[in-house]
């Protein structure tokens, strides 16, 4: 047989592609003279491409007349999505046919040739042009969801499981057919990103929503993959556009990543980390380059580090999305079906935790101090960049865009909200332990929190100077002394107020008056109400989303840090905050937390109210050791929702009997007694 290209086109590949596309000849019967077949059309036409001869080479037509050009586009494109379609079904970890094993190797050859004209002996320097518009629309092909390209390649790299070692394969291929193929793939998935028209800025949308979609979301791709190859991934040609489309089509990319999830959950045993979780991982291990060992690295080279941060935000809020859905991951095996072993069960849990530690490790750069400084020094820069906001040439945009701290205070509260949901044992200590001790980065957080809350003229405002005498000159000493001598003094009045709740009589208005006298008597109504902040009277229902989130972040750094802040760093060198800082920031966390209280917050602001409160009673209880605060601004919040004694102390304990038996929550009053009672003297406590 003359195998002139004529013969090739007309006489194989058209009967050949039609036969081998139908799904018949994958049949078990047939399967294996499928392969046979398939081995030596390709073989065929590799030899072709291989030709110098014009007339027996395929891919002349590719620089042909327009008919042929068409002829071979269209042949190329279903060889692309055949070859796509075999390496799915090879499986190099456990492959022992020596058929398949050929055949893959051949179709990774066939494919990077189809795809660089670079290959085909036939080229002359006139003919280059047509050859590269012709390859040029077979890799806009290969980024389209028609192919197939990329989830056939997800699927092949799936295959392989972390820290892979090619000695140790029970498999039939060489290690170094083995390394082909998997760079073939990759090459083939990165093609679109590497093109000529790529470089021209022709719209990579396609390409980049297929790659984020079906690649990135491979768990732990970069340790399945030959470390050779991370490289090529870690590209800015590749990272950028991948980066680029999430915060265009968010939307649609998440819905397409939830999709493919649920279709593929029946086959995955790592379903406690969702999809766009492992994208996360992915993408901060792509975008950085580190050292465990000395804590350095570095973000890759020319990386932009905004669109990084804002694509990195973007995940991570729909990843505490994807946890609220589910109740949290540590509930996610209980919702599994009972009828398991416990044998199973017990392999589930220990499967999880594996899986679990695979994915903390991916975020390992987020808790090194590095990654934080390089993000703060950009923000101070202040450089701006421009990006595309649409990728539609009629219609694109370019937005300037600057990294600011507000971005990288988001950028660390969702990885503390992560880390506190996927690391039960330790929580988020690692991140508060690098945030804590990360030199100006507190003071910064706290700078940008007090305009927040005061406002611009609220923060350089100073206080007024009895103010300052009567928080600077007592001690802890003089407190208790003061405690023990008032005590002493109101003891009968005690009794008396006693005796009336245990006959069930109240005497209003002799209650109303002991308030008083108690308020007035250590402080006036003007300090109450310069200590009761304005921005937090309606709680955490009453504040943004922003100041919510860096409320969040500085009550959880502060909290840890003052643990172990000793007592001369914080009134004698006063590090990090003075000690008219440190009652604004009492001031702004006693008045947000009673009213959340008073507002009755939901459960989803419960977090921040945690935290909050936790900050607020470390610093009432240096306080009480050694004061820095006058008593007005403890009681200022409750200074006009107080009710009487007697009234209160009935209706706490009607409260706590109507518990008994009930679901219900705690009353508001009963919770603020408990939690931050000294809002309320200590008298009517």
């Amino acid at each position: 047989i003359n195998l002139t290209n004529q013969w090739i086109s007309s006489k194989m590949l058209r009967p050949f592609l039609f036969f081998i596309t139908q799904p018949s000849s994958w049949y078990k019967g047939q399967q294996t003279k499928t392969v046979k077949s398939i081995s030596r059309c390709f073989k065929i036409i590799l030899n072709s491409i291989n030709s110098m001869d014009q007339s027996k080479n395929f891919c002349s037509f590719a620089v042909g007349f327009p008919e042929e050009r068409s002829i071979w586009l269209y042949q190329a494109k279903k060889l692309i999505s055949l070859c796509s379609c075999i390496l799915a079904r090879c499986d190099h970890c456990c492959c022992k046919d020596v058929n398949m094993v050929e055949i893959s190797t051949l179709t990774m050859r066939l494919a990077i040739s189809l795809t660089d004209c670079k290959t085909w002996k036939n080229l002359t320097s006139e003919n280059t042009r047509a050859a590269d518009a012709s390859v040029e629309t077979l890799i806009e092909f290969i980024g389209t969801r028609q192919s197939g390209t990329y989830r056939c390649v997800r699927r092949y790299i799936k295959c392989f499981g972390p820290h892979v070692t090619p000695g140790k394969i029970d498999s039939a291929i060489a290690p170094d057919d083995q390394l082909l193929v998997t760079a073939s793939a990759v090459t083939l998935a990165l093609r679109p990103f590497n093109s000529t028209r790529a470089d021209m800025g022709v719209d990579l949308t396609g390409a980049a929503k297929e790659y984020f979609t079906l690649i990135l979301t491979i768990p732990y791709i970069c340790k399945r993959l030959p470390p050779l190859l991370l490289p090529a991934l870690k590209h800015i040609s590749v990272l950028q556009p991948s980066l680029s489309i999430l915060l265009i089509s968010k939307d649609k990319i998440f819905e397409e990543i939830s999709k493919l999830e649920q279709s593929e959950v029946s086959n995955v045993d790592n379903s406690t980390i969702p999809y766009c979780g492992w994208a996360l991982g992915n993408l901060i291990t792509l975008a950085t380059e580190h050292d465990d060992l000395s804590n350095s690295g570095c973000f890759i080279q020319g990386l932009d580090c905004c669109l990084y941060v804002d694509a990195i935000n973007c995940i991570s809020q729909n990843l505490l999305k994807c946890f609220e859905e589910s109740k949290g991951m540590l509930h996610c095996i209980d919702d599994r079906a009972t009828n398991n072993t416990s044998i199973t069960e017990e392999a589930d849990t220990n499967d999880s935790c594996r899986t679990k530690t695979l994915f903390m490790d991916l975020l390992k750069p987020i808790y090194q101090q590095w990654h934080l400084r390089k993000l703060l020094i950009l923000a101070k820069e202040d450089v701006p960049c421009d990006r595309e906001t649409n990728h539609d040439l009629d219609q694109r945009q370019v937005k300037r865009r600057s990294l600011k701290l507000t971005d990288i205070i988001c950028f660390y509260y969702y990885m503390l909200r992560i880390f506190s949901s996927l690391n039960p044992s330790i929580g988020p200590l690692p991140i508060l332990n690098m945030l804590s001790f990360t030199p100006g980065f507190l003071v910064d957080l706290w700078g940008t929190l007090e305009i927040s809350i005061f406002g611009q003229t609220g923060q350089k405002s100073q206080e007024p100077e009895h103010v300052k005498q009567l928080a600077g000159s007592s001690s802890g000493e003089q407190i208790s002394s003061t405690r023990q001598r008032r005590n002493t003094k109101d003891t009968p009045k005690k009794w008396a107020n006693v005796l009336h709740k245990i006959t069930g009589k109240s005497n209003d208005a002799d209650d109303t008056n002991l308030s008083d006298s108690l308020t007035s008597e250590n402080s006036n109504d003007d300090a109450l109400i310069l200590w009761d902040i304005e921005t937090m009277r309606q709680g955490s229902e009453g504040i943004g989303k922003d100041v919510m989130h860096m409320l969040h972040l500085f009550c959880a750094i502060y909290g840890h840090l003052l643990l172990v802040l000793d007592d001369i760093e914080f009134y004698e060198k006063q590090i990090p905050f003075t000690l008219e800082q440190q009652r604004k920031i009492a001031s702004a966390l006693n008045t947000f937390v009673y009213n959340s209280f008073l507002q009755n917050s939901g459960s989803g602001n419960k977090p921040l109210i945690d935290v909050t409160v936790r900050c607020l009673n470390l610093l009432y209880e240096r306080d009480s050791r050694h004061r820095f605060c006058p008593s007005s601004l403890w009681l200022s919040p409750a200074r006009t929702g107080r009710i009487p004694i007697a009234a209160a102390a009935r209706a706490h304990e009607a409260a706590f009997a109507s518990l008994v038996g009930t679901t219900s929550g705690i009353p508001t009053r009963s919770s603020v007694l408990t939690t931050v009672p000294h809002v309320y003297p200590f008298e009517e406590r």
